[in-house]
Parts: structure tokens; C-alpha cells; sequence
């Protein structure tokens, strides 16, 4: 498990991130299956226009209320996402899944408590979040400046634990899968089998370079992403990026993380320095993605610093 000074990297790297200015927007819930809706968030970085929201988030619409998949940056994030819901059902949201323990996944959760929910996060990423809640408000503060007023860290109700849960939300069925992780410790599935839908959080990117910190491990996220394969979803919701087909989330995600295993693997294995290593990866098949030039050295780096350690 990370070190609390480990913590503070993560978050200082995830808020650095916010390099371009954003234009103001709507929290938008649009339609993605019967009853399923997504947020398609910005692709770039956490900016006070954007109120720190980068990330997409889900709502699914049950007989017996709402479930929402992710709670956003803020307290007060939570309550525009709480008003954007309403315009979709008035149905409350009885339910919050969170699907990683990156900040606008679950910083929100304070407001949904307060309101009633229950919050339901994995058991895996409980002591990340104990352990980095202050640091990541710090983080924010700059950025959220007043907009992060009345924001408290306030950790799941529930804790899922093992492989797969099997929930039950009135007559719908959500099974939330836990592999290991990857981008984050308590990075969860969120499958929808009835209408072959997958809320995939920060397992997949699209479109843009995905997000890796010292925190993140890539076996276990290759092993979320084979879960993701098996299910054979008609509709992947990303973390980040444009609601997207499996093939899409293999070329984007998958296929990078592999690229970035084998050659860093074989570094390791010639004992090169990791400047070298980072220097000789191939990045040309994934430099459409957004951020690529940037963020891709920072990719190559904490790739081989991740597999030194296995």
C-alpha cells in the first residue's frame, strides 16, 4: 500500500493535470440504454469552470430509485449532479456506487450521505481513501478555491468485498467486479448484464492518454480490463472519453497498457536505466490520443517503476 508521502504525489500529479482552460458546462445526464444515462465530462484537466470535473459519471434508473455511479469533486459538485439527475427521474437517489477512489469519484459522497444514500465503495480501497482524503482537498483548494466549501472526505456506508457483487436494486441487477484494481486500488466494474452495459470508471480511457500515478498497478488493471472482455459489453461507459464500443477501449487502454508492460518488462530483464527505457518505447501507435506528447514519458516512467517492483 502506499506511503502517506506517495499520497501526496499522486494528488499534486492528478491536479497538475489541469493545464487548459475549460468553458463552464451543464452537468448533462444523457441516454445510454433504457433507464441507463452517462455524464460525458471534459477530457482535459480539473479547472475551477469545470469545477474539477473531468471524470464521467452514471445514473441508472430503478422501480425502486436512483443509482448513481460516482459523486463528483465537491460537496457542491454533488449537489449540481443531484439537480442534474432530477431533470432526468424523480425518483431519489437512494443508491451512490463508487467506482475508484479518485477524487470526483468519490469527494461527493458527503452531500449524497447527508441527503439519505447509501454509499457503496470496495473494501480494497478503504485504507487509500483514509489515507489520502486531506491530502486531495489540499490539492484542490487552488483550484476549487470557495467551490470546495462545506467538502468533508467521507468514505463509503457500505464496503463490497471478493471478485463480484451481485446487487439488487428493486428488480434491477448490477454486478460490481473487483480485479486487483489499477488506476487506483478500489477500481470497480459496474455491469448492467439485462441491458449489456458496463460502467467501466478508470479501467478505460478513450481518446485521450490514460492516467497513471504511483499508484497504480498494471497487472491488476490489465486483469480488470480482461474482466471487462468477458462480460462482452454492447456499451462501455470510460472513466474519461466518449461512451465507446469494447474495441475502442482495447485500442486506447489495453493495448497501450500491453505495449507499456512488454517493452519495460524486457528493459528490466537487460537491466536498463529507466531514462533509456523510457527514451526507446514506441509511442507512435498511441500518439492520437489527447496528451499524448505530455503525458506519455510520465507513462513509460511509472510503468517501470511499477514493474520494478513486482
Amino acid at each position: 500500500m502506499p506511503t502517506p508521502k506517495i499520497f501526496v504525489l499522486v494528488w499534486a500529479w492528478l491536479c497538475a493535470m489541469a493545464t487548459a482552460p475549460a468553458l463552464a458546462r451543464d452537468i448533462v445526464f444523457e441516454p445510454v440504454a433504457p433507464g441507463v444515462y452517462a455524464y460525458i465530462a471534459d477530457t482535459g484537466g480539473r479547472t475551477y469552470d469545470n469545477d474539477g470535473l473531468n471524470a464521467n459519471l452514471g445514473l441508472i434508473v430503478t422501480d425502486a430509485g436512483a443509482v448513481l455511479i460516482d459523486s463528483g469533486t465537491s460537496y457542491q459538485t454533488a449537489r449540481k449532479v443531484a439537480q442534474a439527475v432530477r431533470r432526468v427521474t424523480d425518483r431519489p437517489i437512494r443508491w451512490v456506487v463508487n467506482s475508484g477512489n479518485q477524487d470526483q469519484r468519490w469527494l461527493g459522497n458527503g452531500y449524497f450521505k447527508d441527503n439519505g444514500a447509501e454509499v457503496l465503495g470496495h473494501v480494497a480501497g478503504r485504507e487509500f481513501l483514509q489515507q489520502s482524503g486531506g491530502q486531495l482537498l489540499a490539492r484542490l483548494r487552488p483550484v476549487l478555491r470557495e467551490k470546495l466549501r462545506g467538502t468533508v472526505p467521507t468514505l463509503p456506508t457500505t464496503w463490497l468485498e471478493g471478485a463480484e457483487n451481485v446487487l439488487r436494486f428493486g428488480t434491477t441487477s448490477v454486478h460490481v467486479l473487483h480485479r486487483g484494481g489499477g488506476h487506483t486500488p478500489g477500481d470497480v466494474i459496474v455491469w448492467l448484464p439485462a441491458q449489456q452495459v458496463a460502467f467501466a470508471g478508470d479501467v478505460v480511457y478513450v481518446e485521450r492518454m490514460l492516467g497513471m500515478n504511483p499508484a497504480s498497478r498494471t497487472k491488476p488493471w490489465l486483469a480488470s480490463f480482461a474482466a471487462l472482455e468477458n462480460l462482452q459489453p454492447r456499451v462501455i461507459v470510460p472513466g474519461h472519453g466518449s461512451v465507446t464500443t469494447l474495441a475502442r477501449a482495447q485500442a486506447d487502454t489495453r493495448d497501450l497498457l500491453q505495449a507499456l508492460r512488454t517493452h519495460m518488462g524486457q528493459a528490466l530483464q537487460e537491466m536498463q536505466d529507466m531514462d533509456n527505457a523510457v527514451k526507446s518505447f514506441d509511442a507512435a501507435p498511441f500518439k492520437h490520443l489527447q496528451h499524448a506528447q505530455v503525458w506519455l514519458p510520465q507513462l513509460a516512467n511509472r510503468t517501470y517503476l511499477d514493474m520494478e517492483q513486482e
